[in-house]
């Protein structure tokens, strides 16, 4: 049963030794970090809210707004470090070692966070991130159906906009799907230096991601991926688990980018028992 949370009544903010960082946070236990994905409007709760408010009966739950998003500082591409930003804020709040859960962008920040900080991560879960290098099974190399929708978005971060973005990102977002349009036009609306931000970066964004380290990687990890991803094809998970040593893979049919939205139930089933069992 979910929690009866809201967005104003989990939020923090944290004064980093380099950022200030909001963040939503609820229940107590074994924490877990959770990192949204890239786009205009993109915050913690408007990626993990019904997350959040189910994990948070057994889970200190945090959903992290990273810096260049929500309502943490504005960073310019070259200040930009995820990974930094998650270690600030855990030592900040006197967290030693967290679950982390990333979608997309945010998967990324988590398999590097993995390479680079192992002794502070306890279980590794992304949702629809990139790995790295040529596709095999999806159309070329250039950027896909949804990152050019993303990117419009940022440039015309309308109401409509943001409708064809939700639209792309689920294979069916249903009735939720217009609450997100209104979270994240509402987002991108009281920010706007974080789209001219990652605009005038966009050409220097090439996230790496060392799949050498990964493959010496002891980390539990569970991957999850949408069968109908039209932003980041399935295909990536497939060449992660077959890397990360102690992983495993759940495809979801009928589903695109936002598992955790899309197969929240589920999703959230998935998350408890990984890391209850692991």
């Amino acid at each position: 049963m979910a929690l009866d949370l809201t967005e104003e009544g989990t939020s923090r903010f944290a004064q980093t030794k380099r950022w200030r960082i909001h963040y939503n946070e609820a229940g107590e236990g074994h924490p877990i970090i959770m990192l949204h994905g890239s786009g205009p409007g993109a915050t913690g709760w408007s990626n993990f809210g019904p997350n959040l408010k189910v994990l948070a009966e057994k889970y200190r739950v945090l959903a992290v707004d990273m810096p260049g998003w929500g309502k943490s500082d504005p960073v310019s591409a070259e200040e930009r470090d995820h990974v930094a930003a998650a270690v600030d804020l855990m030592d900040e709040l006197g967290i030693e070692k967290a679950a982390f859960v990333g979608n997309s962008m945010g998967g990324m920040t988590a398999l590097r966070f993995a390479c680079e900080h192992p002794d502070r991560m306890s279980h590794l879960i992304t949702m629809g991130p990139g790995s790295g290098g040529p596709s095999i099974f999806s159309a070329g190399d250039g950027p896909s159906e949804g990152l050019k929708i993303l990117v419009e978005g940022y440039r015309n971060p309308t109401p409509e906009t943001m409708r064809k973005l939700v639209d792309i990102m689920s294979y069916s977002a249903g009735d939720a799907g217009e609450e997100v349009v209104r979270q994240r036009a509402d987002a991108a609306a009281a920010n706007p230096e974080h789209l001219a931000n990652f605009l005038a970066g966009l050409d220097r964004m090439r996230p790496f991601i060392d799949m050498d380290a990964l493959s010496r990687c002891q980390i539990p990890a569970l991957l999850v991926h949408g069968r109908d991803d039209r932003v980041v094809h399935f295909e990536h998970s497939l060449k992660l688990v077959t890397v990360i040593p102690n992983s495993r893979l759940v495809l979801f049919n009928r589903c695109g980018h936002w598992a955790q939205l899309e197969h929240a139930d589920e999703f959230n089933r998935l998350v408890d028992d990984f890391i209850t069992h692991n």
